[in-house]
């Protein structure tokens, strides 16, 4: 099923199916890279809500956003986000301040694995989880709901617009990266220096703590 036959501009006008993404060779430089340390290279920006986490544990995600504010209790919007997002892609959802529902679960899961999308980062909750656990797809969310959800046709709802999660604005195309840590969002028009600055950080973290095993101590290290 296309973009293009679902989400016609004049029957959802809230939609755009065309963003701007990072460069293929920063996300895969990215995709090794602690959430943490791209984190504090850029100053100790995009940080999201530290509520969000993955389902489990070994969970790891990176890739470009697409962006979708849902009507709370509702996922026909994530539905329709899913044949919009591109391979790689990682839906990023806000759910109107009702995270207390199962916005997503093992069907949804196995269609993103058939579109091969990238993960989905959301400020509320899901369910199925053995299930997601077994399908390797990678899902970060704030908990866990049995409650089912509604598919109101006539909710309005929005994709590929910037969202606020917790403190930070997401733009569609940012790089996102999650791992057991939580999940940060990378400005798109800085993943070239997030990237190149946590390569640094990472070298110099190695340093440290050879120096740590030689014996020497955090307060001199860092003239604490």
């Amino acid at each position: 099923m296309s973009a293009s036959f679902i989400c016609a501009p004049e029957q959802f006008p809230t939609v755009r199916t065309s963003i701007e993404r990072p460069e293929a060779h920063l996300v895969a430089q990215a995709s090794g890279m602690p959430s943490s340390t791209l984190h504090e290279a850029l100053g100790r920006i995009g940080a999201l809500p530290s509520s969000i986490k993955p389902v489990a544990p070994a969970m790891r995600i990176c890739g470009p956003a697409v962006v979708v504010h849902s009507p709370g209790g509702d996922n026909l919007w994530l539905h329709r986000a899913l044949y919009i997002a591109e391979p790689g892609d990682v839906l990023v959802v806000h759910v109107s301040g009702k995270p207390d529902f199962g916005y997503w679960g093992e069907i949804m899961s196995t269609a993103a694995c058939e579109r091969e999308l990238g993960g989905l980062v959301i400020d509320g909750c899901v369910r199925d989880a053995d299930q997601l656990e077994a399908l390797g797809f990678p899902v970060f969310s704030t908990g866990l709901s049995i409650r089912g959800t509604g598919k109101d046709q006539g909710a309005r709802g929005w994709i590929n617009h910037p969202v606020r999660l917790g403190d930070v604005i997401v733009q569609p195309g940012d790089l996102i990266v999650g791992d057991r840590d939580g999940v940060v969002a990378v400005p798109r028009e800085r993943v070239q220096e997030a990237v190149s600055s946590s390569a640094a950080r990472e070298a110099k973290e190695i340093t440290v703590m050879q120096r740590l095993r030689s014996g020497e101590r955090t307060l001199e290290l860092y003239n604490f």
